[in-house]
């Protein structure tokens, strides 16, 4: 059989293992990898400090594989073929694949060692200048590339006034020119921080507690930082192979051929740490190439690499940012908007008539059509072009690449809608790969699945030829108050578990009664069924409403009591409540009661409606805090508590720029400000978290409720179902959305607010209002037949003091 060792264990490794198993490789696959961790999404690092956990940001590791972790390489033995680890063990190979990576390049700076300095590569990195974060108030990043100003986004999210020190005379200067750059740092600077280019560090000095104190640059201005973080480039991982005497590159690198062998013929490198041509690639595109092409020529292909794609296309601290192509040519056009923070630029040949590449900066819109062009005969006049965004993609021949991460051409992307009879974009990932790296080919994906004439339906269900917001406009002009009117008027059938939920959503959205209410009641999901969330047991759990997270110590014991008079497991939530788990159905009403009597109210935990807002102490108690965010969330909550939308909301609100509340990973987020508050919008956690929007700046406490108001219910409106407003949001678009919020360029605010007026006035208690009605407390039973009767499936074991459910298949609570 035959032994494949791999050594190192990151994207690229990951992409190779996996390419080697759907090619058939039947032999061992060994992986050393270096990290305690294995292989995760390094494009999606930063994300890693606004909420995703490192297990979001893993890697799969396929079956069948010998994966050992912190197992650091340290000799190759080519004579013998093995390779030796720092823990004495010996791995023996047929054919071994260097994926070393790339290291952080560290200046020779004076005091570069002290206390205080990070690289910024790692997860334990990030951890590390978490940690520092909560000593510091300032932060320097030397560095303003790409990586760099992630950096600095990471640090003025972690609440630190930042500063990015660049040698060269722009920012970004590897994707844009010196006019792009200008704009890029219009951007950045109206975000708070500090950019200083031509310049570098001097010195990096040190406090009374030998920490990190400051920067010096070479002009002798010193920059207050408790945190320096270096980004100033990467340098090849390749000194096992300079070790084992293999050829290696001039400026570093382990030389490769189209085949990615290098000079051993058993020996093959992949990724940061491999130097083809000349060049070594830092972007994900070529590495999965180089990875793919490895594993072709392991199992005997002829698959070679050539020049990678270098296009890049980028959203940093919430700037658009676009480089495809070369970016110089005989002839160019520039658009350049320096109030609305736009430069674009396209480089043409000397006959204008063929595109060579382009820059976008503040508006990338022209790169998802113009990209696929370069080298190609233009299709119109390049002003043309640059204003409108290019042609639309299925223009391209079939050749033409639509995917540069995953090197995934037109054809492939129409060949697998015809063969596999592809209906929508997540079909297209599945089947290719498209547009599930940086996801920046997604609305070319959209464009050709149209023009391929597949019908996208927008119907909810069989039921319904609507989709949700059409039947939220039916409903709401037409004054439709049940199912049953709307499916005879507007559908067809009996209705199903589509759209039911959906259409009792869409009533109770509209203030409908109570949702147990007569037909209403048969609408339901499980757990609004119940008003509360089932178990995997089948107990369910109780949330009752905590504003703001502000909580009296008699409210406290209450709730303490509860617990323990009918035995739940309690647990703290992350957005400041309380969470009772094991209550069966009959106890149900029993806990509500004691409850409302203590002055407490359903927390919607249930429900497809606003969850919680999150709060920080803010000025009250905090020594930063500018505004009281207290008691604005316990406002927004008590505003906006039982609002039934298409998904979950939730909130934050957070009393300085340090975030404490983590607003920008809300639904709609608010952030004080010394004039009063930010709003932003579109964020989320969840499968795929999303950093939210600035949606509108320094606003009264009048003016940000009025526009959360609109926000919120022009969302209700029109979004589809479970829809989160992140997916709507890039729907329709952060513009759209502001001139039909803020500008009222649809005429319908004054129709929203008094919406939001009427949900208001019209909120009561459904768990106040299921106990005080007789004929709504007769489903609160296990049997029907035995109403006393508690069912007997149900058990539970003790740890840690608390109860634990004995459990049953998940597929019974799922069925």
């Amino acid at each position: 059989m035959s032994r494949l060792v791999v050594v190192g264990h990151g994207p690229t490794s990951s992409r190779l293992v996996e390419a080697l198993i759907a090619k058939g490789f039947d032999g061992r696959i060994t992986v050393l990898g270096e990290e305690p961790r294995a292989a995760y999404d390094r494009v999606a690092l930063t994300s890693y400090l606004t909420g995703k956990s490192a297990e979001d940001l893993t890697y799969p590791v396929p079956e069948g594989i010998v994966l050992r972790l912190a197992s650091r390489v340290t000799g190759i033995d080519r004579a013998n073929r093995s390779v030796t680890t720092a823990d004495g063990h010996v791995e023996p190979y047929d054919v071994l694949v260097l994926a070393t990576g790339s290291s952080p390049f560290v200046p020779p700076v004076p005091g570069r060692e002290l206390d205080g300095c990070f690289v910024y590569r790692t997860i334990d990195d990030l951890d590390a200048i978490r940690e520092a974060a909560e000593r510091a108030g300032s932060g320097v990043v030397i560095g303003g590339g790409l990586l760099g100003l992630e950096a600095a986004d990471a640090l003025r999210g972690l609440g630190l006034a930042t500063h990015v020190v660049e040698m060269g005379g722009w920012l970004m200067p590897r994707q844009v020119d010196e006019g792009g750059g200008s704009v890029l740092r219009g951007h950045i600077e109206a975000l708070g921080l500090n950019v200083h280019t031509e310049a570098g560090a001097k010195e990096i000095v040190a406090g009374p507690d030998g920490r990190v104190a400051g920067l010096v640059k070479p002009d002798g201005e010193t920059i207050e930082a408790q945190i320096v973080v270096f980004s100033a480039g990467v340098r090849p991982r390749d000194e096992l192979a300079r070790q084992a005497g293999l050829e290696v590159g001039e400026r570093g690198g382990i030389v490769v051929d189209d085949g990615m062998r290098t000079s051993d013929p058993a020996i093959y490198a992949v990724g940061e740490c491999a130097l083809h041509d000349g060049m070594v690639y830092g972007l994900v595109g070529p590495c999965f190439t180089m990875a793919e092409v490895a594993a072709d020529r392991i199992l005997g292909g002829r698959a070679a690499f050539a020049r990678a794609d270098l296009s890049t296309k980028l959203k940093l601290l919430g700037v658009e940012v676009a480089q495809f192509g070369a970016m110089t040519g005989a002839l160019d056009v520039t658009f350049m908007d320096p109030v609305g923070g736009v430069y674009q630029r396209l480089f043409v040949s000397d006959d204008a008539r063929t595109l060579l590449g382009g820059i976008c900066v503040g508006d990338a819109t022209p790169y998802n059509t113009l990209k696929p062009f370069v080298g190609r005969d233009l299709p119109g006049a390049p002003s043309e072009l640059l204003f409108t965004g290019g042609p639309v993609s299925t223009d391209l021949p079939d050749d033409a690449q639509v995917c540069s991460c995953n090197n995934v051409t037109k054809g492939q992307v129409c060949a697998a809608i015809v063969d596999k009879g592809l209906t929508d974009v997540a079909g297209i990932k599945d089947c290719t790969r498209a547009g599930t790296t940086c996801g920046s080919c997604v609305p070319m994906l959209k464009q050709i699945l149209v023009k391929s004439g597949v019908e996208v339906s927008k119907a909810l269900c069989e039921h319904f030829t609507y989709s949700r917001a059409e039947l939220f406009d039916i409903v709401r002009v037409r004054g439709i108050t049940t199912f049953s009117q709307l499916i005879t008027e507007h559908g067809s059938g009996r209705g199903c578990d589509v759209c039911k939920p959906v259409v009792a959503s869409i009533l109770a959205s509209l203030g409908n009664g109570h949702i147990l209410d007569g037909e209403q009641a048969a609408l339901q999901d499980t757990n609004d069924h119940f008003l509360a969330n089932i178990q995997r047991n089948g107990t369910y759990s109780v949330v009752p409403r905590i504003p703001g997270g502000e909580i009296t110590p008699d409210k406290l014991i209450v709730i303490g009591e509860v617990a323990r008079d009918f035995g739940l497991y309690t647990k703290i939530t992350g957005g400041q409540r309380i969470d009772l788990f094991g209550a069966r159905v009959e106890q149900l009403p029993l806990i509500w009661k004691r409850l409302v009597d203590a002055g407490f109210e359903s927390g919607h935990a249930y429900g497809k409606a606003l969850r919680t807002v999150k709060s920080c102490v803010g000025s009250t108690w905090c020594r930063y805090g500018v505004q009281d965010a207290v008691g604005l969330a316990i406002s927004l909550e008590l505003r906006y508590r039982g609002l039934r939308s298409p998904h979950k909301l939730k909130s934050a609100v957070s009393g300085c720029a340090r975030e404490c509340a983590e607003a920008r990973g809300k639904d709609f987020g608010v952030i004080a400000t010394e004039q009063g508050w930010n709003l932003y919008v579109g964020g989320n956690g969840g499968f795929t978290p999303r950093h939210a929007d600035l949606f509108a700046a320094d606003l009264s406490t009048d003016e940000l409720i009025r526009t959360i108001d609109r926000f919120l219910m022009f969302y209700v409106r029109t979004a589809d179902r479970l829809q989160r407003t992140s997916a709507w949001l890039e729907a329709h678009g952060l513009d759209y959305v502001k001139q039909v919020v803020l500008e009222d360029s649809l005429g319908i605010c004054a129709d929203l607010d008094a919406q939001m007026q009427r949900h208001v006035a019209g909120y009561a208690d459904e768990w106040r209002a299921t106990i005080e009605d007789p004929d709504k407390l007769r489903r609160f039973v296990s049997f029907v037949n035995a109403p006393e009767t508690p069912d007997p499936s149900i058990s539970f074991t003790a740890e840690r003091d608390q109860i634990k459910p004995v459990l049953i298949p998940l597929e019974a609570i799922r069925s």
